[in-house]
């Protein structure tokens, strides 16, 4: 059973950073992707970044290309998500996923059916 613990959320001026982390337990080798998502309020789950642990090969959403990026320690089983130049729509609880594959034309990437952590919260002021 595949555990996800996300932290580091919190509040910040537009233009500042935040990095998020999210420790993974339980048995996850068979999870070869990760994935952050992100959810503001009255709008869909979307796509933030993900990575294949194996590589590091990473995926962005245009809205966050140049300023996120996505990053996996596999000696801590931890993934995270650095956040720059952070603007108002940036604001929304951060989820990190864990599945075996990867569709990115897919509209939660085909994580749907993977594991998810709890959610991290992200509030940027103008």
């Amino acid at each position: 059973q595949v555990q996800l613990v996300e932290s580091g959320g919190g509040s910040v001026q537009a233009g500042g950073s935040l990095r998020l982390s999210c420790a993974a337990s339980g048995y996850t080798y068979s999870s070869a992707y990760r994935a952050w998502f992100r959810q503001a309020p009255g709008k869909e789950r979307e796509g933030v970044a993900a990575i294949q642990t194996s590589d590091g090969s990473a995926w962005y959403a245009d809205s966050v290309k140049g300023r996120f990026t996505i990053s996996h320690d596999n000696g801590k089983n931890t993934l995270y998500l650095q956040m720059n130049s952070l603007k108002p729509e940036d604001a929304a609880m951060y989820y990190c996923a864990a599945a075996g594959e990867l569709r990115v034309g897919d509209p939660l990437w085909g994580f749907r059916s993977g594991v998810w952590g709890q959610g991290t919260q992200v509030t940027v002021s103008s």
